[in-house]
C-alpha cells in the first residue's frame, strides 16, 4: 500500500451506522464502505462550497421559505452540472486508486448515490446556511 493510500484511508472516519456485509451489492458497498465516510470528511467543505453558491447566485436562497429553500438544494444537486461536476471532484479526489477503478466500472450509478448523499447532508444541514448579512447585525 503506498503512502497516499494510506494516509487517505486513515484520515476518513469512522461510521458505526455504515455496515459492510459480504452479500451486499457492489455499489451499496462502495457506498458505505468509501462513499459516506469521504462525503462525511468533506461536510464542511461542503458546506462552505453551497454557501459560496448562494453567494453567487444572488443570495435569493435566504429569501425562500424552508420547503422551497430545500427544493433549491435539490435543484442545485441534481440539475447544475457545474456545482455537480464540483461535487463530484471533491468526493472523487478523495479516492485511492483501487477505489477509483471501482469507481470507473460504475460511475453512473456511484454519481447518482454521490449526489444522493450529499443532497441529504445539505439539507439535514439547511441551519447552518445564514444570510451573513444578516449574521454580523
Amino acid at each position: 500500500m503506498d503512502s497516499r493510500t494510506k494516509d487517505l484511508l486513515s484520515i476518513r472516519p469512522t461510521i458505526a451506522s455504515a455496515k459492510v456485509y459480504d452479500n451486499m451489492g457492489s455499489e451499496e458497498l462502495f457506498q458505505n464502505a468509501t462513499l459516506r465516510p469521504i462525503i462525511k470528511m468533506q461536510h464542511s467543505l461542503l458546506i462552505a462550497v453551497f454557501s459560496n453558491y448562494i453567494t453567487k447566485r444572488k443570495n435569493v436562497f435566504y429569501d425562500l421559505s424552508l420547503p422551497k429553500q430545500l427544493v433549491y438544494i435539490e435543484n442545485a444537486v441534481h440539475k447544475d452540472m457545474k456545482f455537480r461536476n464540483s461535487v463530484k471532484g471533491m468526493v472523487i479526489g478523495q479516492f485511492t486508486t483501487e477505489e477509483y477503478s471501482l469507481y470507473i466500472k460504475n460511475s453512473s450509478a456511484l454519481n447518482k448515490r454521490i449526489m444522493n448523499i450529499v443532497k441529504e447532508r445539505l439539507i439535514s444541514s439547511v441551519q447552518l446556511f445564514v444570510n451573513e448579512v444578516l449574521k454580523a447585525v
